[in-house]
């Protein structure tokens, strides 16, 4: 059984931590529908940020029986080991560490993928981060700086050493941000140098790209991120090795329940954050169900104009009676 630390996986597809999305709500659609761990949006490791509701929200517990994964992003040690240890002591019962993101807010403040270009200072990070949990520590990172410096499988086996649980490599350099294609081989490079899981990530988005590309790099599993938006079950189907036709009546249905979720746990900017989630259900609609099923596009047009909850929730629920 593939496990994380003591945190047994009920299989091998990972929803990965996307700021802004994989908040509870997210994440409670993403195991029900079959994905075997999720974890949570990625944090900052500041202090001065643990109690803003942003924060409070982030760090909310996820579905029953899911481990509560924690993702922390900072560039000094000693913060990372604080917020880490806070964290824990709120109930966080695996604390993954951020050297992936590419985004320029984050590596402005030296944090994310900034850090790969100087793996002592993540090391540092990691072993501050040790020192102060009694829970597993795990890492996303990419395969390194650039084209010309994927340093990762050397970083890889340093963090094994200092006692790493598992990595999710994503198949792109910071340099490549979401340019061009994940490449994997780098993966398959560090998979063969460490003996801990080892999970890929980076442009899987069928069961079939996750069956190639655990054969090209003989990963424990899979980590899924832009792949599951406007379709949560996308985990459960590569978990099933098979991708199930959904009709709109279907994915409508989900998209109503999402968005009644969002509401629930976000009050009124509820209604802003579900627009970005139908927005991308209505995309998936257009790009997989037959074309006589409509422009669907137009349907996330509409909704991003709507200001109220109920007019939200009335304009799915009649576009679901259309449906049927």
């Amino acid at each position: 059984m593939l496990s994380i630390g003591p945190h047994e996986l009920r299989n091998n597809v990972l929803l990965a931590p996307m700021a802004g999305v994989t908040d509870a709500p997210f994440r409670e659609l993403a195991w029900r529908f079959g994905a075997g761990y999720v974890v949570g949006e990625m944090v900052s490791s500041r202090s001065d940020l643990w109690d803003s509701p942003k924060s409070r929200l982030r760090r909310c517990f996820g579905p029953t029986g899911a481990p509560h994964v924690v993702q922390i992003a900072g560039g000094d040690p000693l913060d990372v080991a604080d917020g880490a240890r806070r964290h824990w002591l709120a109930g966080a019962q695996v604390v993954d560490l951020n050297f992936g993101c590419p985004a320029k807010k984050v590596c402005r403040k030296a944090a994310g993928s900034q850090l790969l270009r100087d793996p002592d200072l993540v090391i540092e990070i990691v072993r501050a981060t040790l020192a102060e949990v009694e829970v597993p520590v795990t890492v996303k990172m990419r395969t390194g700086w650039s084209r010309d410096l994927r340093n990762a499988p050397d970083l890889a086996c340093r963090l094994e050493d200092e006692g790493v649980a598992a990595l999710a490599v994503h198949g792109r350099t910071r340099e490549c941000r979401f340019m061009g294609s994940a490449e994997h081989d780098t993966v398959a490079r560090i998979k063969a140098r460490v003996h801990i899981p080892v999970f890929a990530n980076g442009d899987i988005d069928s069961p079939e790209v996750a069956r190639r590309v655990l054969a090209q790099t003989g990963c424990d599993g899979v980590m899924i991120g832009r792949g599951a938006l406007g379709q949560p079950w996308l985990l459960g189907d590569i978990a099933g090795a098979s991708f199930r036709r959904r009709g709109p009546v279907e994915r409508l249905s989900v998209a109503l329940e999402h968005v009644q979720a969002l509401h629930a746990f976000y009050g009124e900017p509820g209604v802003r954050i579900a627009r970005k989630h139908v927005g991308w259900y209505a995309q998936r609609m257009q790009e997989q169900c037959v074309v006589h099923d409509g422009d669907w596009t137009e349907l996330g047009k509409q909704f991003n104009r709507l200001e109220e909850a109920a007019a939200q929730l009335d304009y799915l629920g009649a576009h679901l009676s259309q449906a049927a």
